[in-house]
């Protein structure tokens, strides 16, 4: 089949196995058989770009793509699987650095739900913080604004500007 895209030919579908032999090991339920796919489909059946993908290849939160003979590299559904996982990981706040964790701990036979849920505790904790400090900030900003009176006066006559400090005009002149 030629690709419309790019006018090369695609290759046909073929059953992906894990070095193990078993469609589980690869991603799928037991006595499935899982296609494979080249990147920029994986990217858009994820919802993701080729650059993200590449760079979770990279940070070592993909492994890397079984190769073939002609340099494509094929990717299967349990891709898409992973990379949906880092991605609501990252809507909840998580880092890439913890969701390499949490992948760990996902993968690991031996993890326990306290050990999981102790790293949630943890994010929830962070997010409070974060949001004790926002609140702080949207409070010295609404107390700034409510001393600028606007109008059309100079803004060497803004209090808001004033209270965030001087700056030089000579540097600021320069650039």
């Amino acid at each position: 089949m030629i690709s419309r895209t790019h006018g090369h030919p695609e290759p046909a579908r073929r059953e992906a196995r894990a070095p193990g032999g078993s469609a589980e090991a690869s991603g799928g339920p037991r006595g499935t058989h899982t296609s494979t796919m080249r990147i920029g489909e994986l990217a858009r059946r994820a919802g993701v770009n080729v650059q993200t993908v590449r760079y979770y290849e990279r940070r070592g939160l993909l492994h890397d793509p079984r190769g073939r003979g002609d340099g494509y590299r094929e990717y299967t559904e349990a891709t898409i699987a992973r990379l949906r996982f880092i991605r609501r990981a990252q809507e909840l706040g998580f880092t890439l650095a913890e969701i390499d964790e949490l992948l760990t701990l996902r993968l690991d036979p031996g993890t326990t739900a306290d050990e999981v849920r102790s790293r949630a505790e943890a994010k929830i904790a962070e997010v409070e913080a974060k949001i004790r400090d926002l609140e702080r900030i949207r409070h010295a900003l609404g107390h700034l604004a409510g001393q600028c009176h606007g109008g059309h006066g100079p803004v060497g006559d803004c209090p808001f500007l004033d209270e965030l400090g001087p700056i030089d005009r000579i540097a600021v002149e320069a650039r």
